[in-house]
C-alpha cells in the first residue's frame, strides 16, 4: 500500500508544478501584451502630435573609405622659409671676399684656388639650375635660399644660378647680379662660385660648388 501512496503524492506535486508553469506562462503573455498595447498607444500619441509618418526609403549605398592624407608640417615649413629669407642680407660688403680675377670668383676660406679653376673648367657636372629671370628681389632671395638648401640636402655638388645680364632692367643694369653674389656668400652650403662660361650663360649666370653631405 505504501508504493501507491508515494505515486499519488508525486502526481500531486507534478500537478502543482504544471499549474505554476501555466500561471507563469500566462503572466508572461500578459506582460508582453501590455507592452505591445503601451507601444501602440505611444505610436498613436506621436501620430496625433506630428501627423502621419511615412518611413524613409533607404537606397543601397556603398561606403568608400578614403585614406587620410599624410600630415604636412605647414607651420614648420613656413617658419623655415621665413628664416631662410631673413638670414640673407643685402647690405653685406663682399668686395674683400671676392677674388679679383677675370670674373670676380668666390671661394670660402680653406678652399684652394685649384678648386675655383676646376669649377670654371666644368670639372663637376651640372646637376641643377635656378633661373631668377622675372623675379623681384624678395622672391628671388627666397627662391635662391630654398634652391641652395634643397640642393645641398639632396647631395648635389654643382648647380647653376641664372640671374640675368640686366638687359631688361631699368637702365640696363643687372639688378640681381650683385645681390645674388651677396646672398650666395652668406650660404654656408656654398664653397665657391664663378661666372659661368659663355656656353653656360656667361655674365648672366654663376656656377656654384656646394659642400658635400
Amino acid at each position: 500500500m505504501s508504493a501507491p501512496l508515494r505515486s499519488l503524492a508525486d502526481l500531486k506535486l507534478l500537478a502543482r508544478e504544471l499549474a505554476a508553469a501555466r500561471q507563469a506562462a500566462e503572466e508572461e503573455r500578459e506582460r508582453r501584451a501590455a507592452a505591445v498595447r503601451l507601444a501602440e498607444q505611444e505610436r498613436r500619441v506621436f501620430e496625433l502630435s506630428v501627423g502621419a509618418v511615412v518611413p524613409l526609403v533607404h537606397a543601397p549605398r556603398v561606403l568608400h573609405l578614403r585614406p587620410l592624407p599624410a600630415p604636412e608640417p605647414r607651420q614648420r615649413e613656413a617658419d623655415e622659409r621665413a628664416a631662410l629669407a631673413q638670414a640673407l642680407s643685402d647690405e653685406i660688403d663682399i668686395d674683400t671676399l671676392l677674388d679679383t680675377d677675370e670674373s670676380l670668383s668666390f671661394r670660402r676660406e680653406g678652399i684652394g684656388l685649384e678648386v675655383v679653376r676646376k669649377l670654371r673648367r666644368g670639372h663637376w657636372a651640372l646637376q641643377a639650375q635656378l633661373d631668377l629671370h622675372g623675379l623681384r628681389r624678395d622672391a628671388a632671395r627666397e627662391a635662391l635660399s630654398h634652391f641652395i638648401h634643397d640642393s645641398a640636402q639632396r647631395g648635389l655638388r654643382c648647380v647653376r644660378v641664372v640671374h640675368g645680364k640686366g638687359h631688361g632692367s631699368p637702365g640696363r643694369e643687372p639688378v640681381l647680379k650683385g645681390r645674388v653674389r651677396r646672398w650666395l656668400v652668406q650660404k654656408n652650403e656654398v664653397l665657391a662660385f664663378v661666372q659661368a662660361r659663355a656656353s653656360d650663360g656667361g655674365a648672366g649666370a654663376l656656377m656654384v660648388l656646394l659642400a658635400s653631405s
